[in-house]
């Protein structure tokens, strides 16, 4: 089918009142309700920890009820706590899940994610006047959340097209050290081992030429290529562009690194986003709802793939004498008040210099480096775990031997040598 006849027909049947598409596609007023809410003056920015963050959990938990998903924690969440620079904080995940119908396949899981917080509030001087600063964010992320609300609706009403089971979570406390998809893929969900892929929804409030719908992936380009194929033989309008950028963390990283395959979705920043203008009137809620779309068919691509593709087996890290993971830590290593995210785009990303060679010879690919954060904070034992090249390996590996001082993690509050493996992304631009 030729590109143009293909977008005649997903429209034709998108507009036909009584067609299977119109069941399950959204609109632009639910989303925008959504996010007035979300990105409303009353939930003031929605910091981790704060009122507003517990708000917008409320918020998500009575839409994913009353949308006919049943819910796996009770209204006040799936609860954990953070110690933070400025204290202990206490944050909370919202979990729901939308069964599927294949009995081979139902105890297996598709889990959709999209944080809860945002940056709050700030105090600034004016004319010498002290004046508080509300950054709303509109795309970040309340657009996400209210796309995995009207996911999660439309998963439930059709759920018979769902051969595996989604997990739709709201994860809290993104902005400290993606604490909430760290608990979940490492505390609280027990079934972790059956999760065979991670959505996650990250911006998704803009569109047009500068802000097309982009898809970061751990699988190789070829299969994503084929998964976003089946996808669009789907009435849907607006298909992804992988991206061949660098793979930002966020809150797939968790998943990445326990060797699930992740999608992060993202129309990328604009110019307002985690700025005090990243207002729900700046957001294009007609193309959110075409994104809704096609990212509901693309969950049940992946819900019904027979043999669902994998990232790599998951890493597994190495047990010494003395030598803990970050999942057994009580708090986990910070790099200068941050986490493996911080690390890697103010410090190994900053750093990082494409071999040539490498560039010369079309190499690109992941490679795995694992290390550990002593005692004092240093950096030792750097090695790589899953390699692609050798210049790409060296590279990698120097950036993050000579890393500054991390904060070490601790149990019972003492600090304890850990042990981490992260993704050090290259990717060559076409």
């Amino acid at each position: 089918m030729s590109r143009l006849l293909y977008f005649i027909c997903a429209a034709v049947l998108l507009l036909d009142g009584g067609s299977l598409a119109a069941q399950v596609y959204t609109t632009a007023e639910p989303l925008r309700s959504h996010v007035n809410y979300l990105a409303g003056e009353r939930l003031s920015g929605r910091k981790a920890g704060s009122e507003g963050e517990t708000l917008a959990a409320d918020y998500v938990y009575d839409k994913l009820k009353a949308s006919g998903t049943v819910l796996l924690t009770p209204r006040e969440g799936q609860d954990f706590s953070i110690e933070t620079p400025q204290g202990l904080i206490s944050s909370r995940n919202i979990v729901a899940i939308v069964e599927g119908t294949d009995p081979d396949l139902r105890e297996q899981y598709i889990v959709v994610g999209a944080n809860l917080d945002h940056l709050g509030t700030q105090t600034v001087t004016v004319n010498g006047q002290r004046v508080t600063q509300v950054y709303p964010g509109a795309d970040k992320n309340a657009s996400g959340l209210a796309c995995l609300i009207e996911l999660a609706r439309m998963a439930a009403a059709n759920r018979y097209m769902l051969s595996r089971s989604v997990i739709f979570v709201a994860f809290g406390a993104q902005e400290e050290g993606l604490a909430g998809s760290w608990y979940f893929a490492n505390r609280a969900f027990t079934e972790i081992g059956s999760v065979k892929a991670m959505v996650n929804l990250d911006m998704l409030g803009h569109g047009g030429q500068e802000h097309p719908l982009r898809v970061y992936s751990s699988i190789s380009r070829t299969i994503l290529e084929a998964l976003i194929d089946k996808t669009l033989e789907e009435p849907v309008l607006v298909p992804p562009v992988p991206s061949d950028g660098i793979i930002r963390p966020s809150d797939h990283l968790p998943f990445h690194e326990r060797g699930i395959p992740f999608f992060c979705f993202t129309t990328g920043a604009a110019r307002e986003t985690r700025t005090v203008r990243d207002l729900p009137s700046t957001l294009d809620y007609d193309n959110m709802g075409r994104l809704c779309n096609f990212l509901f068919y693309f969950i049940k691509t992946l819900s019904s793939e027979k043999v669902m593709l994998q990232s790599g087996a998951p890493i597994e890290v190495k047990k010494e004498e003395g030598v803990y993971s970050t999942s057994d830590c009580d708090r986990k290593p910070m790099f200068f008040n941050g986490d493996e995210r911080k690390f890697l785009t103010e410090w190994v990303y900053k750093y990082l210099k494409y071999p040539r060679d490498a560039i010369e010879a079309g190499i690109q690919g992941t490679v795995q480096v694992g290390f550990i954060v002593e005692k004092d904070g240093s950096v030792s034992n750097v090695e790589i775990v899953r390699g692609v090249d050798m210049d790409l390996n060296e590279e990698a590996a120097k950036v993050i031997s000579i890393s500054p001082k991390w904060s070490p993690g601790k149990i019972d509050g003492k600090a304890v040598r850990t042990r981490l493996v992260l993704p050090v992304e290259f990717r060559l631009r076409k």
